[in-house]
């Protein structure tokens, strides 16, 4: 699991995105899309179209990191495009990644 310190703040990014963006692209589209600063300190975290795979963008405060989980069976659940940029707690993600449907 990611070491998340207190206080860092995760975001989900609704809907789908494809997955063949790198951790430049990424940080585009945080910065673009949700108007953060991707070197801020939060997670950022993204689900492919078919729901097996998510990535999650973190800067630590000495570099950018890119994390990937593909589940064999399974889809992890997400929130509907309509709700726009989600954020949820630390212990949240911890369930998402660790219980999908």
């Amino acid at each position: 699991m990611i070491p998340i310190a207190s206080g860092v703040r995760v975001w989900i990014a609704t809907g789908h995105t494809d997955m063949r963006r790198g951790m430049n692209s990424l940080g585009l589209l945080v910065q673009e899309g949700f108007k953060r600063d991707p070197h801020g300190g939060d997670l950022y975290v993204f689900r492919g179209k078919s729901g097996k795979l998510i990535k999650i963008l973190w800067h630590d405060g000495l570099g950018m990191s890119l994390y990937a989980k593909r589940l064999e069976r399974g889809r992890f659940l997400w929130p509907s495009p309509a709700d726009g940029v989600v954020t949820i707690t630390p212990a949240q993600l911890g369930y998402l990644l660790d219980h999908p449907c």
